[in-house]
């Protein structure tokens, strides 16, 4: 396959947490958190994806976050607008907005709980890049949905001129490095998980979209740039380095820890909507362990 598009981003893109206040958006706290993201040098940055609680924004919301995070960022970095859904015609109708209010890309998750088929999956995502004039993203979690994106259903998708790149979340490096031998002039492959980042870009992965950089998105760009030179020797170290405060931000359902870690280090108030909830008091206290031993807390 030769079908060479352009990259949205390459490097790392951190998945933003929603920040959440008497019930509502804090978009003091968000504006916060962005201008922290841009500071610290990220390469991209999402909106409303599953680490931004999207599952839980009314329509108003949802619009409303896309809209102002466009404003605020004002094309310092690419806005990449989380718009998937289980339902494909409400998914396009979020992906227009999105589009209008000038966000860079759409990030669409596979359809959950509905577990489509494989020409099920290929009809949701042709019709709303068919719908659309914006570069997307295919983000693929079957630990989430419940349905795998498979190299054929990427082959197929990967002729649409929109369809520019992936999120890989599934885990498996086998399939993923299928994916990139087949498709990787045609999608870019970013690592859906932080503990796979080096592993990933050693095949020809373009970066991250990261979770970890919510807290550290130097450390995370400069890990991915170390990576994207050829330096895998020092991105495997600082992999490693970070190994620890990697895992523990998923040590309960994410965005749950990040997003207690962030109001622990002052940058928003930590609210979050149910059916998300505190976290446990032993996780907490490992959490927050975890954090003094990188001097992120006293």
């Amino acid at each position: 396959m030769s079908k060479l598009k352009n990259s949205i981003f390459q490097g790392a893109a951190t998945a933003l947490i929603t920040p959440f206040k008497n019930g509502a958006i804090d978009y003091e706290s968000l504006d916060r958190l962005i201008e922290a993201q841009i500071a610290g040098g990220i390469d991209a940055i999402v909106i409303a994806g599953t680490t931004g609680e999207a599952a839980t924004l009314t329509h108003e919301e949802h619009c409303d976050l896309l809209t102002h995070s466009v404003k605020t960022v004002a094309g310092r970095v690419p806005v990449i607008a989380g718009t998937g859904s289980n339902d494909t015609a409400y998914g396009i109708e979020l992906s227009r907005h999105a589009c209008e209010v000038g966000c860079d890309a759409l990030l669409l998750v596979t359809p959950y709980y509905n577990k489509a088929t494989p020409k099920g999956l290929i009809q949701n995502f042709l019709a709303t890049a068919d719908a659309t004039d914006k570069p997307i993203i295919l983000y693929n979690v079957p630990s989430r949905t419940g349905v795998n994106i498979t190299l054929p259903v990427y082959r197929e998708l990967a002729k649409h001129e929109r369809i520019v790149a992936v999120k890989e979340a599934s885990g498996n490096l086998s399939a993923i490095a299928e994916l990139i031998a087949e498709c990787g002039d045609a999608l870019d492959v970013y690592s859906g998980n932080d503990d796979q980042i080096v592993p990933i870009m050693s095949l020809g992965g373009k970066g991250v979209i990261s979770v970890f950089s919510g807290l550290l998105p130097r450390q995370t760009h400069d890990l991915c740039a170390a990576c994207l030179a050829g330096d895998f020797r020092t991105g495997a170290k600082m992999q490693l380095e970070y190994l620890k405060l990697m895992n523990t931000l998923f040590c309960e359902v994410n965005p749950v820890p990040v997003k207690t870690a962030s109001a622990l280090l002052g940058l928003c108030d930590g609210e979050m909507r149910l059916p998300l909830c505190a976290m446990e008091d032993a996780n907490l206290a490992k959490l927050k362990a975890v954090m003094r031993e990188y001097g992120l807390l006293q």
